[in-house]
């Protein structure tokens, strides 16, 4: 028996130390602990990254391309940092370690190389030149138009278009694209002002740049060709067409410049203009939200001839907001289109029977002005003739051409499309842009009736559905610019005119009003894209609402009401994710499946080995358990651990509890062996502490046969559960402290358990990790009483993971009082789990231990409430 306590202490007779010894020994113990305490930090640091990337591919918020590249980048700084904090704890003992580190991050690297390759082709190709194969150089609208006018035969205007390799060469030019780069990777950009900063910098860094000669010289020649075609008065609109513009889920409506009316010897300065509107707040944001990398969105433009409308607008193919109705819808203005796309100056509708060819709904609007363009004055809003106000914008005639075309359009395409059009002064119909319709699936939503909205007010109605849903929030009207920078997240968006560039808010809303404007406006289709309720053409909204008043928008019923209505917002369909299935969403997949999964779970399996280190989690894994080794293995030749370690004297526990102080854990240094709980000032262990001791243990559970003779079993196969056996596991129960730390690492019964909490008055620093694996009984019951664990812990906060009957949980970013509840409800869990895995095939047995244990951790923290009441 003697020998054996010797044993367990991890001495023997004739290694007493001398005190100098003993002083050295705690002064290269001190320098070994500055190395542990630098790698638990970065640990902590690789592990919060690594939930932000895991939050992040829920798909709930957006994020961009500079998320992934920073989550990355701090991730592989933090186990970089693990891995050479581990060589100084352990010089030499781990010599691949940095190799399968670096292979890891040069995958990562690889993925985060989006720049695309310099492909080869022309700089500028003409419009009948492209068909919609040519996507890749002159972007959808434009590869789009071409396809139209080769393979329909259907008119659209001649031109030429700069393709997104002459983009390429333009930002590369000079070093503007890193700086750009650097510029969104340096600067904040979430809140609408910073954006609004960012993207004026960078737009004016790119008008200013001069452009490569080779381009310039491009576009000139191409001009002159049309001038010599078409003569020398001719005008262009000079129109966006990003690679990543007019696609099937992202139509990018009106994010981007199109400048219209231009003449020839200005094609060149306008084309910067609209290559730097691809940072504008609005198309950032956009992005942003649609998670569509920079890198992805190249830029070509195209330069046509400026059609001179007479009348002009936008046809659906199929009403997007009622998709399996028989309807084709119309939406038009005299002039030019951007009466309709812009929603301002009022529109025309008209249905049409998608399969019959006929005009069933026609609604005329009384229009106020169009646009017009003027040989000196560009484009101009003028007011309307008396005699034009009141009459539709297209003849029947026009109405059934249009209809005609747009469902060639749809069959041409293969799916329903989106068309700008526009009829000239002499009757003839051009095809402007042809585009899939987006957000299809977003049908329109029943709400209820408005006589069922109980005991609210109605404060408005008669609008157009722009996008279908039921939203609240508090009124913020943006009348200016200046409003727009401060506009609070969760604000319902009160607009005049829905103009395209307010998307950049859309992120921020939770719906949008406007008194002006229809469903076929750029924002109305950017609203259904995001899946932001929206109302336009809501007359004396900006009179009847005011800032900070809330109010509940029925989108599908054009009404407002005032406060809160729980039966709209009940019946309102739920919105999707953000991110899913977006080019950023997927390659934020791909880097984490590098970094994210855990594969290295249990220390003693003879596969927890560098080279099964497959991702930056096992590696971060492997160093935290190799570091806590190193400090508190008691086979090390000088037994510094134990030596130091002072035994607990407490007469609550029924256990044997050793302390190592790491720095100041102590009120008051002692020398003898043993010190008094009442010495000790580390908050985490007294808060947990107290958890373990607040009600004491009862002892195992009454089991049945089945349980009994499971334990039995397991107990005479598994090695590590024989208390007479050499093995890791022969450890002592020990706390490692200081004032702000606790670590814990133990035996209870037969399972074990690593605590580590950091607890200071900083929140941001602040958190708790658990690690709970093993049992005496079969594997079963073990994973059960993970699960078992695991749900109660989530009840109180935690996050929680479960690979077989190994348990990992973790609450952070909290302040010092809701830690230290957490750590007691923690403390307790760890004493009162003991033995609990024989009666998880049991369920009466496990409802009876849930609430005993739910009881009493009320008692034990009666502050706080499991999140399932």
């Amino acid at each position: 028996m003697i020998g054996l306590f010797k044993r367990l202490l991890g001495r023997k007779d004739d290694e007493e130390p001398g005190d100098e010894r003993l002083e050295d020994l705690k002064a290269d113990f001190k320098a070994r602990y500055h190395s542990f305490r630098l790698l638990l930090n970065a640990n902590s640091s690789a592990l919060e990254t690594m939930t932000e990337m895991e939050e992040a591919l829920r798909g709930l918020r957006p994020f961009g391309m500079h998320f992934i590249r920073a989550a990355a980048t701090r991730v592989c700084t933090s186990v970089f940092t693990l891995v050479r904090h581990l060589d100084d704890l352990a010089p030499g003992r781990h010599p691949r370690l940095m190799e399968r580190f670096g292979d890891i991050r040069a995958e990562i690297n690889t993925l985060l190389g989006l720049s695309p390759a310099d492909q080869d082709g022309p700089l500028t190709v003409r419009l009948h030149d492209l068909d919609r194969g040519s996507t890749d150089q002159a972007g959808a609208k434009m590869a789009n138009l071409g396809e139209i006018a080769s393979g329909l035969g259907c008119r659209v205007p001649a031109g030429f278009v700069v393709t997104s390799r002459a983009q390429r060469q333009f930002l590369a030019h000079e070093g503007l694209q890193e700086s750009i780069d650097a510029m969104i990777q340096g600067m904040p950009h979430e809140e609408p002002d910073e954006l609004q900063r960012l993207s004026s910098a960078i737009q004016q860094r790119i008008i200013n740049a001069p452009l490569p000669g080779d381009v310039a010289s491009e576009i000139r020649t191409r001009c002159q060709e049309m001038a010599e075609e078409r003569g020398e008065e001719l005008r262009l609109a000079v129109r966006s067409s990003s690679l990543a513009e007019d696609g099937g889920e992202s139509s990018f409506a009106g994010q981007y410049r199109t400048v219209l009316n231009v003449w020839l010897e200005n094609v060149c300065e306008v084309y910067k203009e609209v290559v730097a509107s691809k940072y504008s707040p609005q198309a950032m944001a956009y992005r942003l939200h649609r998670g569509i990398p920079d890198d992805a969105a190249s830029m070509a433009v195209g330069c046509l001839e400026m059609v001179r409308s007479r009348s002009g607008g936008v046809a659906y193919s199929v009403d997007p907001l009622d998709p399996g109705s028989e309807s084709l819808t119309i939406d038009a203005a005299w002039g030019l289109a951007r009466a309709v796309v812009d929603g301002g100056g009022g529109a025309d509708v008209f249905r049409v029977h998608r399969r019959e060819g006929r005009v069933t709904g026609r609604h005329v609007a009384e229009k106020t002005h169009r646009y017009v363009c003027r040989a000196d004055e560009g484009v101009i809003r003028e007011p309307l003739p008396p005699d034009l106000a009141r009459e539709p914008s297209l003849t029947e005639e026009q109405i059934l051409e249009l209809a005609r075309v747009t469902m060639e359009l749809e069959r041409h395409f293969g799916q329903p499309q989106d068309v700008e059009w526009a009829f000239d002064h002499a009757g003839q119909l051009l095809i402007l842009q042809s585009r899939p319709v987006t957000a299809l699936e977003r049908s329109r939503a029943r709400g209820p009736a408005p006589e069922d909205v109980r005991g609210a007010a109605r404060l408005l109605s008669g609008g157009v559905t722009a996008s279908p849903g039921a939203a609240c929030g508090e009124v913020r009207l943006v009348l200016r610019d200046a409003d727009a920078l401060s506009f609070p997240k969760g604000a319902i968006l009160v607009l005049r005119q829905p103009l395209p560039r307010r998307a950049v808010l859309l992120s921020r809303a939770s719906a949008v009003i406007a008194e002006e404007g229809g469903a076929a406006g750029h924002l109305a289709n950017v609203a259904r894209e995001f899946g932001i309720p929206a109302v336009f053409g809501l007359q004396d909204a900006l009179r009847k609402l005011r800032n900070g008043q809330l109010v509940t928008l029925d989108a599908d019923r054009g009404a407002v009401y005032d406060g809160r209505c729980e039966v709209l917002l009940r019946r309102a369909a739920p919105q999707r994710t953000l991110m899913e299935g977006t080019l950023v969403h997927e390659r934020l997949r791909q880097v984490a499946e590098l970094i994210l999964p855990l594969n290295l779970l249990a220390p003693e399996d003879v596969d927890f080995r560098v080279r099964n280190c497959k991702t930056l989690h096992d590696i971060t894994r492997f160093c935290h358990q190799k570091a806590v080794e190193e400090m508190f293995s008691l086979s090390k030749g000088d037994g510094f651990p134990e030596r130091a370690a002072k035994q607990l004297v407490t007469p609550q526990s029924p256990m044997q509890f050793w302390i190592i102080n790491l720095d100041d854990g102590f009120r008051k240094e002692v020398r003898d062996p043993t010190v008094r709980l009442s010495n000790i000032r580390s908050v985490p262990m007294l808060a947990l502490w107290t958890g373990m001791m607040a009600i004491p243990w009862e002892g195992p559970p009454p089991v049945n046969a089945g349980g009994f003779l499971s334990v039995m079993f397991e107990a005479t196969m598994n090695p590590h559960l024989d208390p007479a056996s050499d093995t890791k596991y022969r450890v002592r129960n020990y706390f490692m402290i200081s004032h702000n730390f606790c670590s814990l690492q133990s035996r209870f019964g037969f399972h074990f358990c690593l605590v580590e909490a950091l607890v200071s008055e900083r929140h941001t620093q602040n958190y708790v990790a658990f690690r709970f694996k093993g049992g005496a009984a079969d594997s079963m019951r073990r994973t059960a009483r993970a699960r078992f664990v695991a749900d109660i812990l989530e009840r109180f906060d935690f996050r929680c993971d479960i690979r077989e009957d190994s348990l990992t949980a973790r609450v952070k970013d909290a302040g010092r009082e809701f830690m230290e509840e957490r750590l007691k409800v923690l403390g307790y869990m760890v004493i009162h789990t003991r033995q609990i895995d024989m009666i998880m095939a049991d369920p009466p047995a496990v409802a009876r231990a849930r609430r005993k244990m739910l009881a009493d951790l009320r008692e034990i923290v009666p502050g706080i409430s499991d999140s399932s009441e």
